[in-house]
């Protein structure tokens, strides 16, 4: 009898962070975070964690690195690649996950993950994906991603807990288990912010850029550009503290805390960017959002006043169509079963809609993500006039913000988020941004507003860790 190439072990369900912390101890810790509080959304239900990946990929300067050394056309992607040109990195991937097979009988049905690719893909990897239009960023890393042959999956309305480990695995089952019922040593000094988060762009910069954009809406470069602004801190200590503090106070289902060496992302997204699964592709794009109000009366009057902007609606629409268009490319059956549906989150109310398509059956999630990427909702339509205006307004990069974290299976399924609401720390600096999208009707003060609104209450929460 064949050894499977999965092996499912239940353990006793617990807190993630009860696991996650034990997991750090390895490098390249991973945690997928559906915000623990069961039933809380449609999407909260599943928690992924995992550590010590078989490989790391990377594109920096836009070349593509595998566990540090550079890959090149002779590292088996097709020859007609130039060695002085970068292979496509989601080619890469799929080269690479192709070494690991996963029997169709050994996949758990309820187990989402089944090893594979898990990290983030930042926003100016669209360099790769368009190199005609646009060039990487010099000493900037756009993606860094684990090839995962293990995984802890946590239900959390089942309350029911499994190890996932790949025969190829280089960790024994006994050592897996082994860490995740060890003490913890806390070696890190405590969370502390340094200094007050600052803007890098001005009102008076903000209201420039806005009128720039509203110049080529009326000279019909473009319909509507994402636009943001960064905000950064000094901090010491251990970032742990900052995210578990996060989830408390801004719970969404699509959060993220990626603990890796050079730079650790924090994510406390509440947007899918696209989900496949048995061929099934959805994706949730955001576009419309007002202030909650700590008066029930207040709070449903800017609910109310939401769903029915038309000028929300109409944004909603254009990038409900971009996606339309993206999921074209390798889908058929592409649908829209929701639009303009009202979500409350813990301090914005949004309108989510949701598109539906099913995987053509030449395509693989690899075509999906490089075709639909970076996500339409926060670039704009056109999409790639859009993001050229976008790098010649922002002073500085996205990095992973505005790109997508989650992972694909080595069984063909993958979950994204779209990486807003997500903080960089790097350096003992430490990045937020905002931003929203600027069509012909918007108002300067308006928007830069509610660039301020969709991360004040993350910025006001770490700066209670403020060093006094």
């Amino acid at each position: 009898m064949n050894e499977p190439t999965l092996t499912v072990i239940p353990i006793p369900y617990q807190p993630s962070w009860f696991y996650f912390s034990r997991l750090r101890a390895w490098s390249y810790a991973a945690w997928l975070d559906s915000s623990a509080k069961p039933a809380s959304y449609s999407d909260s239900q599943i928690d992924i964690l995992t550590a010590a990946p078989e490989v790391v990929l990377a594109c920096h300067e836009g070349q593509v690195y595998k566990n540090g050394q550079r890959y090149t056309a002779d590292d088996a992607v097709p020859q007609t690649e130039s060695l002085t040109q970068s292979p496509s990195p989601f080619r890469v991937m799929r080269e690479i996950a192709a070494h690991y097979d996963v029997a169709d009988e050994d996949v758990a049905e309820d187990i989402p993950f089944s090893g594979g690719w898990l990290g983030w893909w930042g926003y100016d990897l669209k360099a790769t994906i368009e190199p005609r239009r646009f060039s990487s960023k010099p000493t900037q890393t756009d993606m860094v991603v684990g090839l995962y042959l293990w995984a802890i999956v946590l239900d959390h309305r089942q309350q029911r807990g499994f190890v996932v480990v790949h025969k190829a695995c280089h960790l024994g089952q006994a050592e897996i288990l082994a860490r995740l019922f060890s003490q913890v040593n806390r070696s890190l000094e405590p969370f502390q912010l340094q200094t007050q988060f600052r803007s890098a762009t001005s009102a008076h910069q903000y209201q420039q850029q806005f009128n720039a954009i509203q110049n080529y809406i009326r000279q019909g470069d473009c319909y509507q550009v994402n636009l943001t602004q960064r905000f950064s801190a000094t901090f010491s200590g251990d970032v742990a503290d900052a995210y578990l503090a996060l989830r408390e106070v801004s719970p969404a289902p699509f959060s993220a805390w990626l603990d890796f060496p050079d730079k650790t992302i924090m994510s406390i997204s509440p947007e899918r960017f696209i989900r496949i699964q048995d061929r099934n592709v959805e994706t949730k794009p955001i576009k419309g959002t007002r202030p909650r109000h700590s008066n029930p009366v207040l709070d449903q009057q800017f609910a109310d006043e939401l769903r029915h902007s038309r000028k929300d609606q109409a944004e909603n629409v254009m990038i409900v169509d971009l996606l339309r268009n993206d999921l074209s490319k390798h889908c058929r059956q592409v649908r829209v079963p929701e639009l303009f549906a009202l979500e409350r989150f813990a301090n914005v109310h949004h309108l989510v809609s949701t598109v539906t398509a099913t995987l053509k059956h030449d395509a693989d999630c690899y075509h999906i993500l490089e075709d639909s990427f970076p996500g339409g909702s926060i670039t704009g339509a056109p999409k790639v006039r859009a993001m050229e205006i976008i790098d010649e307004l922002e002073p500085v990069s996205r990095q992973a913000y505005c790109g997508c974290i989650g992972y694909i299976s080595l069984n063909g399924a993958m979950d994204t988020n779209i990486a807003i609401r997500t903080l960089v720390a790097e350096k003992n600096q430490l990045h937020c941004w905002g931003g929203g999208g600027i069509v012909a009707d918007s108002d300067a003060e308006a928007e830069y507003q509610e660039s301020i609104t969709k991360v004040r209450n993350l910025l006001t929460c770490l700066e209670t860790f403020q060093h006094k």
